[in-house]
């Protein structure tokens, strides 16, 4: 494993300027798994997507944490944190990890706020711990089995096949090609760039990042497990935040959440790509402040 990723202890390449925030540690299953614990009042428990990391959301916790209290983790792998060994770096097992976060923090009273796989893994730790949730914020995500969808088939077979597994742990792919092509209102800085390239910054490192594209399709049971158990919290409020210019997804998939959760209220955020809370930060401060107060 890389030098720089020692469990535990924040990286030198991590900017203060740029994440300013103070990274804490907790040791889960033999884990080290990073988070950021920022500002007080409603807890938004804040879960990215891949190749991303809690750094994805710096912007919304800035200006946020005036209001609520942000915890936004990095699951093993990903970001500051590092994995047990033999993890296997598979949806239900970062789902697995979020529902021991949540109960050795004793998070209770708390908005889900998720985005692309971070989507599928909260809502299942949140039909695990329903009792820990009172509100959902989703963006640019789903909830079910890719069924015969032509771009998501596609998007897993071809990246999470083995060449294309090989080029994002060889490449770093994810990372080099993803996000940049995900913002689409603003250029991505050099320096942000080195911050999603540095944590993922070895082929072993890249394992968490190659890993997920295959579960598009290869982990249809725990994708149909999250569909089948969503009565269980579809009744909650949910604010849906969708980028409308996401390579990713699009108004079929939106409309689909919103038919899952039906006491929900929309924001389009127009011109925005995939990593919306990245790309139009204020727009999804502001929809969350907005949609908060009503």
């Amino acid at each position: 494993m890389s030098s720089q990723h020692t469990a535990g202890t924040r990286p030198s390449w991590v900017d203060a300027g740029l994440f300013p925030f103070e990274s804490h540690f907790i040791e889960l299953n033999g884990h080290t798994v990073h988070y950021v614990d920022e500002g007080s009042g409603p807890i938004l428990v804040m879960l990215h997507g891949n190749p991303t990391w809690s750094f994805v959301y710096r912007d919304v916790i800035s200006s946020l944490k005036d209001r609520f209290r942000c915890i936004a983790l990095d699951y093993p792998g990903f970001g500051l944190s590092t994995a047990a060994p033999g993890y296997g770096y598979k949806p239900a097992d970062h789902a697995g990890v979020v529902v021991e976060f949540l109960d050795r923090l004793d998070i209770s009273g708390a908005t889900l706020v998720a985005h692309d796989w971070g989507g599928p893994i909260g809502l299942f730790a949140a039909e695990q711990r329903p009792d820990r949730f009172t509100r959902i914020v989703l963006a640019n995500t789903w909830a079910w089995p890719a069924n015969g969808e032509l771009k998501a088939e596609m998007a897993s077979r071809v990246m999470g096949g083995f060449i294309g597994r090989e080029l994002i742990r060889r490449f770093n792919v994810f990372v080099n090609a993803l996000v940049p092509a995900g913002h689409r209102r603003r250029k991505v800085s050099d320096a942000e760039m080195k911050h999603y390239r540095e944590a993922l910054d070895t082929t072993e490192r890249r394992n968490a990042c190659a890993i997920l594209p295959g579960a598009i399709t290869g982990a249809r049971d725990f994708l149909a497990d999250v569909e089948t158990n969503l009565k269980l919290i579809s009744d909650l409020p949910t604010l849906i935040v969708w980028a409308d210019a996401d390579m990713a997804f699009g108004d079929n998939d939106r409309k689909r959440l919103e038919e899952r959760f039906p006491d929900h209220t929309t924001v389009i955020v127009k011109g925005a790509g995939h990593f919306v809370q990245s790309d139009a930060a204020d727009e999804v401060s502001a929809a969350i402040r907005d949609w908060w107060k009503d």
